[in-house]
Order: structure tokens, then sequence, then C-alpha cells
């Protein structure tokens, strides 16, 4: 409530002046925005100030052809103020408006800024979001309370997306997201996807692109569409870098530091980030079983608790060159790697007790696990201009590997209710995995007459994992294997695609249409032994994916517009979901692939109107067919969690984002949803037939304040929802912020702190087992307080051109622990 509150105040205070301001007549103040070549600037802004006590009137964004236009201006003297990234601020004279008579401005012309960093005194804050026609840009750099985290922690500040403990992603109320890093997929989902976005410091990322509707360029995994993460690459001819360092404390201490390096001629650009960090995390789960007879009695109950104290190191490695054979030809390549190494230890405590809470029996286990986790990538491309402007052939290659390993020991004791010990459990497991990744693409783009553009290309994909378990039972110090657990899964999977993009524009009206086929082979082979036999399964199917896209400006500046947006999208099943054989948790949970699960297929469809990039509304739909969920269910004394296809599910919600400057030194962007979800279907012997309605709000204030100081308040919250048999309570966070530009603005130091009030945490039941009811209680302890210094060095000069490069845009994202 708190929380609510504070957001209602933060929207009151700025539109009460605002609705007050309606009602009074006035002059207009127009003008014009033009760079050095004398070009239209796009979203520069524009503030109106108060001569008298430079008190902010009105703050506007210029339009796509450099206009701008303050209304209802009253009697009185004004002065102009315009900044805009990388130009000088303008600070006009004094304009006068006198009985109610409209000024026309002349143009102002915009230099860009020195390029000698030395030079520079930044004194504008960049956005924190963008909102762009077809995506909304996060500009990660922005806020203060990205200091010293990491991708993932960055990925959470984003509007719309929501992480859970367990490291699901979802956006703007759906799952299935597909994850790119710089257009390129990660192939990777679960625990090593959470893995890999936390070895990646945040001052290495540059952007974060969130895309509900990717065009058909794009490949059509991910129902919830793509978030394209951006790392830095400056695009300035010189030598450049910067290089970052923090520390923080949570439950545990933590560090990460990295170098960022760019060196940019006219024949060659060459881009090195190095990171390296130790993460140190802590999370403990409570949970609750209760049993009961056929009549609706219960029975007995099980309670554990459980902590985690995993421990990783992170080095991480990025290497790429461009180099310039001719105008018109460029060659390069792109080196990636990480090496993870880690350790975790964790007690689990057990109670089972009888139906009037008396112990029958306590179980005392722990389990210790070593990990390493590697992974290599390179991409070579190639890109050509043809003479007509804007015409462009590219060529990707790219070969990513991954290998992981785990070594688990699960040690079990139970006591009877006299505290007696009964007997003991010891298992050891060696659970290796490789996944080599080929992939290629060729991408056209010719722009035609008339303002239209046709964008077409081919991309072929071939994926081999390879994933032993072998479990082994150790008694008096002897390991004998366990055939009932021990498994090894091979899965192979090729798609081809080609795709075919159509735009138009018009001075009022735009449209894109697309149309994506995919072709998806797939197979998988379990290797028996002593007592499975051999078993595999192979699936083969096509399917087209189209997409179409309209926008229409309701004035002619271009201010309003209307904008639709229609496409077709897929989700695979991750590769170890295929996988049937079991993976051990502790001795009464457990979790099994499904080599029958099914792709599913989801239709989106959403309609906004927007005034320029303040503010926007929309309605969302989607519909998922075969929709994939985590379904628990009771296996003797195991409780068993394992993935199935649920009969639909359908998504509505109501969008809302907004963007202000009530005063100079204060901004703000404030986005929420309203959401539904209704899921129907068959779960084993549960019918699943749910709505649940829920409300998202992310909130993000900004105070420029003088002297190179800046601050940040970060408000999230989201309300109680439901997920086919998973009911989740409310969630909130707030993360404040400090920084203070030092060393002529070339160093900056930030402290910041994130979830001050302990509000997020995951909490709930879980529901349609029959004969169980279950309540879970988890807690990462996110609070946590974070100082972090970050230093650029080196000249800029003239903007090089950008590229961009990766053939592989889905099948990384989907390699699940």
């Amino acid at each position: 409530m708190k929380i609510l509150t504070l957001v209602l105040l933060t929207i009151w205070t700025c539109f009460a002046p605002a609705f007050a301001f309606a009602q009074q007549p006035g002059a207009k103040i127009t003008g014009l925005i033009l760079d050095e070549q004398h070009k239209p600037i796009d979203g520069a802004t524009v503030i109106l100030l108060n001569v008298k006590d430079s008190v902010t009137v009105k703050t506007l964004l210029t339009n796509a052809d450099g206009s701008f236009y303050f209304d209802r201006i009253m009697d009185g003297n004004y002065r102009v103020m315009v900044s805009m990234l990388g130009y000088r601020s303008y600070r006009g004279g004094p304009i006068s408006i006198s009985k109610g008579q409209s000024v026309q401005l002349p143009a102002f012309l915009l230099t860009p800024v020195n390029t000698s960093l030395k030079q520079v005194d930044i004194t504008t804050q960049k956005a924190f979001v963008e909102q762009k026609i077809d995506r909304t840009v996060v500009n990660v750099n922005a806020l203060i309370s990205n200091t010293g985290s990491n991708a993932l922690e960055a990925l959470e500040q984003s509007p719309g997306v929501i992480v859970d403990a367990s490291g699901n992603i979802t956006f703007k109320g759906k799952t299935g997201v597909m994850v790119l890093i710089d257009d390129k997929p990660t192939y990777l989902s679960g625990e090593n996807l959470v893995n890999y976005l936390k070895s990646i410091p945040a001052s290495q990322l540059d952007q974060i692109e969130l895309m509900p509707n990717p065009p058909a360029k794009y490949d059509a995994s991910g129902n919830a569409g793509v978030i394209n993460i951006k790392t830095k690459k400056s695009k300035e001819k010189g030598f450049n870098g910067s290089i970052s360092a923090s520390v923080g404390k949570a439950a545990y201490w933590r560090t990460l530091e990295s170098v960022n390096l760019n060196y940019h001629t006219e024949k060659i650009n060459l881009l090195a980030n190095i990171g390296y960090g130790i993460q140190q995390g802590y999370r403990q789960l409570d949970l609750t079983r209760n049993y009961f007879d056929g009549a609706g009695n219960l029975t007995s109950r099980y309670t554990e608790q459980a902590f985690f104290h995993p421990v990783t190191y992170n080095p991480n490695l990025k290497f790429g060159m461009d180099y310039y054979l001719s105008p018109k030809n460029t060659i390069g390549f792109v080196l990636t790697g990480m090496y993870s190494t880690g350790h975790n230890f964790t007690p689990v405590n057990s109670i089972l007790s009888d139906n009037t809470g008396r112990t029958d029996s306590v179980i005392a286990a722990s389990n210790s696990t070593k990990s390493k986790f590697n992974n290599i990538g390179i991409n070579l491309n190639y890109s050509h201009d043809f003479a007509s402007k804007g015409e462009q052939l590219n060529f990707n290659l790219d070969y990513l590997n991954y290998n992981s390993g785990r070594q688990q020991a699960f040690f079990n004791t139970s006591y009877n209710s006299a505290g007696i010990i009964g007997n003991t459990q010891n298992i050891t497991a060696d659970l290796p995995a490789n996944i080599n990744i080929y992939s290629a693409k060729a991408d056209y783009a010719n722009p035609l007459k008339g303002k239209a553009k046709l964008e077409t290309g081919l991309k072929s994909s071939y994926v081999n994992t390879d994933n032993s378990a072998d479990y082994f039972n150790v008694v008096n110090n002897v390991s004998t294997i366990d055939n009932n657990n021990t498994n090894h899964f091979i899965y192979q999977e090729n798609i081809n695609a080609a795709y075919l993009n159509l735009s138009k524009e018009s001075k009022r009206f735009s449209a894109q249409i697309g149309l994506r086929l995919e072709n998806t082979n797939v197979a998988g082979h379990q290797l028996g032994n002593a007592r499975s036999a051999d078993s595999s399964f192979s699936q083969h199917y096509t399917n087209l994916f189209p997409t179409a896209y309209a926008q229409y400006k309701l004035d002619t500046a271009g201010s309003h517009s209307l904008n639709f947006s229609y496409g077709k999208r897929i989700d695979r099943p991750y590769y170890q979901d295929l996988n049937p054989f079991v993976t051990i948790i502790d001795k009464y949970s457990q979790f099994e692939g499904n080599p029958f699960l099914k792709p599913q297929f989801a239709s989106e469809y959403e309609l906004k109107y927007s005034y320029k990039s303040v503010f926007s509304i929309g309605i969302d739909y989607n519909q998922v067919r075969d929709y994939q969920v985590e379904y628990d269910m009771q296996r003797g004394d195991i409780f068993l969690a394992t993935s199935m296809n649920l009969g639909k599910r359908i998504h509505y919600a109501l969008e809302v984002y907004l963007a202000l400057s009530p005063a100079k030194w204060w901004s703000f962007s404030l986005n929420t949803e309203l959401d539904q979800n209704y899921f129907q279907g068959q779960l084993v012997s549960s019918q699943i037939d749910s709505r649940t309605t829920y409300f998202y709000l992310n909130d993000v204030n900004q105070f420029n304040l003088s002297h190179g100081w800046n601050a940040e308040l970060n408000i999230f919250y989201l309300s109680p929802s439901k997920d086919a048999q998973f009911t989740h309570i409310h969630r909130q966070q707030v993360n404040p912020g400090i920084s203070k530009k030092i060393l002529h603005n070339k160093g900056t130091i930030k402290l910041s702190a994130r979830d001050v009030l302990r509000g997020n945490f995951s909490a709930g039941n879980i529901t349609n087992i029959p004969n169980v009811t279950a309540t879970y209680h988890n807690d990462n302890a996110n609070r946590s307080l974070t100082l972090g210094f970050t230093y650029n060095f080196g000249t800029t000069g003239k903007t090089g051109k950008k590229r961009e490069i990766g053939s592989a845009d889905s099948e990384q994202n989907r390699v699940r622990n």
C-alpha cells in the first residue's frame, strides 16, 4: 500500500498542474531544431523556462521534422533551452508574450560536442527508457541502481520484465521470451541462462531492446517476444574505453570489474571487453506439503527448510574486429568466452508429522555441488553495400560450444521421533553436458521507390546436445552405479528458415508485412543401460509465421499516432525438458523430462496510441495453443516436477506508459500494466480452468542535482497472480541511488541500494495435485548496498558505421539446467 500511495502521489503531482493549465487560454511558441547541416533533429528535449525565476513551465520533445510548439502560454517573459545527446546545449534569449500574441522563433542550430573528452562538459542526463515504433529501448547506464550489478539485475529493472527466484523471465505478463546478446541467441535457459547473465557486468552493457512483436527477420521463437541485450561498442573513431569496479554487500560480499576498449580508424575497428566477478548468493526455501485421504481428511504433513549458498567465479571475454576492405565491403569476427566455476553447499532439514502435528521422523540432509560452465563463441561476418543507398547484403557464420559439469553429493540421515538414527543414504552424481551449435544466415535489404523497402533472408542451424547423468549409491565407501537414475541422452535439432519482409512509408501512414517459414527436424536418443532399454523419438514439422505492422499519424507533425501489430510465434521445448531421465533435487523431490512435450504456438495482437515518446496507452491480446507449464505431482513418496502441455492460455493486457519532467531537476518514467490470464486444459488427472487478474508497475524517478550530483528512486510492484498450478503473493522493490561526477566528468562514483524494504521474494501455493496441497516461500535476500566507480578515457571523432552481426537467433535460449 505504501508503494501504491507513493506512485499515485507522483502521478497526481505531475498531472494536477497540467489539468489546471489545460483550462487556460494563451499564446503559442513554435520553433525548429536543426543540426549543423540544417537537417532536423528528432527527439531533442526542449524546455520552456520562466525568465524571472528559471522555473520550468513546460517540457517536450521535437517532432520527426525537428519542429516543436508550446501552446496555452500566458503573458510573460520566457526562455527556451534545448538539449540533445551528442550536441551542445542551447540556451535562447528572452521571449516576450504580450496580449496572447503567438511567437514563431527562428531555427536553432545545435553543434556537436568537442571531439576530446577533456573538453566535454556533459550536462544532460540520458533518458532511461526510449519508446520506438517497434520496440522499447532501455539505456542501462542511465540508472544509478545498475551500479555494480550484472546483466540479469539490469534486465529486472527494465519495464515489463519480471524475473522470478528460479530465473524464469516473463515479459509483459507472458512467459517464453527469447534472449539475445548483440542480436545473437544465448541458447540457454533456466539456471544456465541465469548464471550466464550474472557473469556479465552491467557496465559492459549499452542498451536492452524489448520487442514484444519482432519482425520476420528474427527467429519465430519466443511467445513473449525478444529481449536483445546490446553490449558496448563505440562507433566513434579513435581510441577510447572505460574501466569499472564495484563492491557490494547483500547476505554476502560480491565484486564486479570490467574493462571496455575500442580502437577505430578508417580501415579497422577493434573492441575488447574483459570482465571478472565473484558472486555470492543466498536463498532460503521453505516448503510445506499436506497429504489427504480420499475423503479429504489430513493424514500427514511434510515440511522442508533449505539454505543455499552458491559461490561463483565468472571471468568473461569479448574480442572483435571489423576490417574495411573498401568503402562498400567489410569483414569481421567476434570471439566470446566465459569460464565459470563455483560451489554450493545446501543443508536441508525436513520433518514428517502425522495429522495431529506430532513428529514422525526427521531428515537431516546436505547437498554439496561443484560446478563449471564454459562457453566459447565465434562469429565470422561479411557485409557488402551496393551502389544504391541502403541496399546491403550480410553473411554470418556462428559456432558456439557450451561445456558444463556438476559433481554432486547427497547425504541423508533419518531419525525417528525419539531421535534415534533410522537409516542413512549417500548418493553421488556426475552430470556432464556438452552442446555444439552451428548457424549460418544471409540477409538482403533493398530500399525501393516511394519510401518502400524489401528485406529477405535465409538461415540454417544445427544443434547437438550430449547429456550424461551418472548416479552412484555409496555404502561403506564403496560406490555402486544406480541404473534406475543413470542416463545418457543425445538430442539433435536442425531448423531451416526463410523470410520476406516488405515495408512502405508515406507522410501519414506506414505499413509492414512479413512472412517467415521455418522447417524443424528433431531427434532424441536415450541410451540404455542394465535396467533401461534404448529409446528414441523424432519430430518433423514446417510452419509459417506471418507478421504485420501499421502506423497512422493523427496529425501532420507526427506527434499523435496509432500503432497496430500482429505476429505468430513458436516456443520449442527446452532441450533438457525433452530428456526423459530423472534429476534428483533431494530425497523427496525430483524433476523428470518429457519426450512427448510439444511446441507451443502463440498469436499476438497489439493496438497502441502514442503521443511522441511521452505517453502511450495500448491493449494487448495473446493466445497460446499447447501452453507449456511445469506440473508438480505426487509419485509414491516423491514430489515429482515435469513439463507438460496445457490446452491453452489467453492473455489480455492494458498498458500505460508516461514520461514527464515535472521540474527541470526531476524526470520520471512510469510503466503500468493491468493483466488477465485465462488457463484451460487437462494436466494428468487435474482439470485446469482458472482466471487471474493482476497489476504491474515500474516507476523510475531521476533527479538532476547541481554540481554533478544525480539521484534516483525506482519502484517496482507486482500484485498477487496465478499461473496454472501456482499462485503467487505480491512482490515489491524500492531501489534508491546517488552518483557524483568527478575527474573533469570522466569519472563517476555511484552508491546504490536494492530492495531496501525486503519485499522482493516469492511465495504462494501449489494447487491441482490430487490429495495434496503445498505452499512455498522463496527468499533470495535481495537487499544490498553497492559502491561503484567508472572512468572513461580516450578521444572520439567522426562516427563510423554500425553493423548488426550474428546468425543465431533462438537456439541458445533453450539450453536448460
